[in-house]
């Protein structure tokens, strides 16, 4: 069942690699200047919604059951990316909510998914810890909007790390579980790595 609500193990991977990319390289440069964050946090989001429509506009059967909230998730991610480069200026304060609207609104999207799915697979845990996490987040960031540029660089370069590591472990568990699968279907060849 995670195979089926989640897809293809790749797409998870990449959209892992793009936020741990985005944590590291806010994580080396703390004192990254405003314009910078506002870039790097741009293309993060930008590349995330991009993947996760591609999923959807493949027409993987993978996505039909969750097709709406895929969209959603997209749009979401697609014009939090086109905010932060059509305001390029945007101030640190500003920045700081549209991130926090950004977490909360795929957090909640993302815990709602897996407690829809909690019953029907064993790694529903995945979704829902990305899912809290990205919400607890999003509050941490609105009730501690004076903590200044490097706070907020250090957390929101923590946080993309941690949901790197977190959609990377669950690309490979995926990736591992279509291995399996195949062997198991008959008339289906296994995949060559």
């Amino acid at each position: 069942m995670l195979i089926l609500w989640i897809g293809d193990w790749r797409a998870v991977a990449l959209r892992g690699l793009a936020a741990l990319a985005f944590g590291i390289f806010t994580l080396v440069w703390p004192r990254l200047t405003l314009w910078a964050l506002v870039v790097l946090f741009g293309a993060f989001v930008l590349v995330d919604g991009v993947f996760t429509l591609a999923a959807v506009i493949s027409g993987a059967p993978r996505t039909r059951d969750r097709r709406g909230w895929l969209i959603f998730e997209g749009i979401v991610s697609i014009a939090a990316g086109i905010i932060a480069f059509v305001w390029p200026g945007i101030t640190a304060l500003a920045l700081l909510y549209l991130i926090a609207a950004w977490a909360l609104l795929l957090g909640a999207v993302r815990l709602a998914a897996a407690v829809q799915i909690r019953h029907e697979i064993d790694d529903w845990w995945l979704p829902a810890l990305s899912g809290a996490l990205s919400i607890a987040f999003a509050v941490f960031l609105v009730i501690t909007p004076g903590a200044g540029a490097l706070v907020i660089t250090w957390l929101i370069g923590w946080f993309a790390v941690f949901i790197g590591v977190l959609l990377l472990t669950l690309a490979f568990r995926v990736r591992k579980l279509q291995h399996e699968s195949d062997g198991r279907v008959p008339g289906v060849k296994p995949a060559t790595a």
